[in-house]
């Protein structure tokens, strides 16, 4: 009995130890088959369900990176510090989102770098007109490069001076711009494997089309490594310079930094009334590449040439200032500035803001001007120094504060025509045509030569100003082209009149 029958301890069932009927490794093999089945099955579907949940978790990622930072950049935080430190709740507050233009789809042609060369505005300009070329040629952009060898050795990037961000989604409607190359480009450039050039200054967009594009096409990246003035400033198809129009108005915003102290220096005029913006070109970087010393002592005249000989980019070496002077070629004085706004009956009172550099010669060439204008006054006076201890070093940031006061004043006036004046008056004849004053240096030299010479009265001297300026003041007009002379004619970004709204037949003007 002990060897026949045994009891299944589960007591389910009964079964033999010994032979005839199903026996005990029969019966476990057969459930071994079922469960191997079962856990077969079971593997499976946890296998499916793994791949299912790591697509959908990629799927989120993607929109997330899409989506994800323009949703918590618009995203009203829930809290915030009073004055005193003390933190609250913040109430509902419907924060608009900014609508992005839609994306401009097209074949990209390639990837063009750009390195841009000068100060601020010339900079500002360029990078303009590089955004116009790229969507002409149907290539990518990339963030342009700023200038940090030139005179003033500025080490900003592009993100430290304007709003990198909204530089490339204002613009996405009309050309692709990346903040860096892919990967694999950037290793080629890393490597040196890369086209760098200057294109041709002046240039027609039809150059760009002829010659750079099938480059881009053979290179997948060229380099222009000059910037400035490479693209004409007339001739140009209308919807281009429309959209050098808008790079500039629009799209080339300040960083949040230099806007809210821009503001603040503008509130802190306005207190105290309407203010002048004076950009008195005096300082000592100007004065030796022009060559202009009227005034200085003979020390300061060899420091000044001195300094032009340092620089090798800075090709004219002997230069005769009296003669250049006469030319309408040096910036005025500060004694000229003052003899000037006085002609010109500009209120004594006014506020005077100062948009320049340390004026070469220091407040001994500064004293005519402060004691005819009172109420000179700087951003370094109107502001703490914990405010502009970030910029210090860092001119073309100190340049951008005095471009936005400078677009906001009651009154502009620029003593020598370089980029800040140029591109400044521009930006104020689309902001409605504002008072800038723009000075005919080689005229006034002579009216003032005449009248310190005691050939004319105050009062002859005063009326010929008046009336040489009536003209001059920012008013509705056209640039002047000189075909085949692009160095001679007006400055496009100084009166960009095809992206203005045109005067009226009556206000019309030659």
């Amino acid at each position: 009995m002990r060897r026949k029958w045994g009891l299944d301890l589960t007591g389910l069932k009964t079964v033999a130890f010994g032979g005839g009927g199903v026996g005990v490794g029969g019966e476990k093999l057969k459930m071994s088959s079922v469960s191997s089945r079962a856990k077969m099955k079971l593997w499976m579907i946890r296998a499916t369900s793994s791949i299912l949940l790591w697509t959908c978790v990629v799927q989120l990622i993607t929109l997330g990176e899409t989506w994800g930072p323009r949703v918590l950049n618009n995203w009203p935080p829930c809290f915030h510090h009073d004055s005193a430190g003390v933190l609250q709740v913040q109430s509902d507050q419907k924060v608009p989102v900014p609508v992005l233009p839609p994306k401009r789809v097209y074949k990209n042609n390639g990837y063009l770098m750009v390195s841009c060369n000068g100060g601020l505005n010339q900079m500002r300009s360029a990078i303009c007109d590089m955004v116009a070329i790229a969507r002409y040629l149907n290539v990518t952009l990339i963030v342009p490069e700023l200038d940090k060898t030139s005179f003033w050795s500025d080490p900003s990037e592009f993100q430290d001076i304007f709003d990198v961000d909204h530089f490339i989604t204002s613009l996405r409607d009309e050309v692709r711009i990346l903040k860096e190359l892919p990967p694999r480009l950037k290793t080629r450039v890393e490597l040196g494997l890369i086209h760098s050039m200057p294109p041709i200054s002046w240039s027609d967009i039809s150059y760009y089309h002829n010659q750079i594009l099938p480059l881009i096409r053979k290179y997948k990246v060229v380099h222009l490594n000059r910037t400035d003035s490479r693209l004409a400033n007339n001739g140009q198809p209308l919807e281009i310079q429309k959209l050098r129009c808008r790079v500039n108005f629009s799209a080339l915003k300040f960083t949040p930094q230099i806007e809210e102290l821009g503001r603040k220096v503008i509130n802190l005029l306005r207190k105290n009334g309407p203010f002048m913006v004076l950009h008195l070109r005096y300082e000592m970087d100007m004065l030796a590449f022009s060559g202009c010393t009227q005034g200085f002592n003979n020390e300061e005249v060899e420091e000044l040439t001195r300094m032009r000989y340092a620089y090798p980019w800075w090709k004219e070496k002997v230069i005769d200032s009296d003669l250049k002077r006469k030319d309408g070629l040096c910036p005025l004085t500060p004694e000229e500035t003052a003899l000037t706004l006085k002609a010109l009956e500009i209120d004594q009172n006014i506020q005077v803001y100062i948009a320049a550099g340390d004026i070469y010669g220091g407040h001994r060439r500064m004293a005519t001007l402060a004691a005819a204008y009172p109420n000179l006054v700087r951003k370094e006076t109107l502001l703490e120094h914990a405010d502009l201890q970030f910029f210090q070093n860092h001119s073309s940031q100190m340049a951008a504060l005095d471009y936005l006061v400078s677009l906001e004043s009651d009154i502009f006036v620029p003593t020598y025509d370089g980029n800040m004046a140029k591109v400044v008056e521009g930006h104020r004849r689309q902001l409605g045509y504002k008072k800038t004053i723009i000075l005919d240096r080689k005229l006034l030299v002579e009216l003032i030569d005449q009248f310190n010479s005691g050939s004319m009265t105050w009062d002859e001297f005063s009326a010929a100003v008046k009336e040489a300026h009536a003209e001059r003041m920012g008013n509705p007009t056209k640039r002047l082209m000189i075909p085949d002379r692009p160095k001679e004619e007006d400055y496009f970004y100084s009166n960009p009149w095809e992206c203005f709204q045109q005067p009226k037949e009556d206000e019309a003007v030659e």
